[in-house]
């Protein structure tokens, strides 16, 4: 069962990072960024930003938490994902 969340948490690092210009890819942030809120691991501040930019898929959404400074817990996991 473990293994089956961790592959299931792994899917959606893909999904909740996708670049940004991609159709749909706001869409699919959003909902991986739920994932990841309904587990404990996102505050609702940052998944509001991520709801809003839903429907802007040109928007990064890491853009949008640096210049508010919202998120900056969810900014230091997304850097981590990239670098590790």
């Amino acid at each position: 069962m473990a293994a089956d969340l961790e592959s299931e948490t792994q899917a959606q690092w893909k999904l909740v990072t996708q670049p940004s210009g991609i159709e749909w890819s706001g869409r699919t942030r959003y909902a991986a960024a739920m994932y990841f809120y309904m587990q404990g691991e996102m505050d609702v501040q940052t998944l509001e930003v991520y709801r809003y930019l839903a429907r802007l898929d040109a928007e990064d959404p890491a853009d949008v938490l640096r210049r508010y400074h919202i998120g900056a817990d969810w900014l230091d996991r997304l850097s981590r994902f990239h670098c590790g």
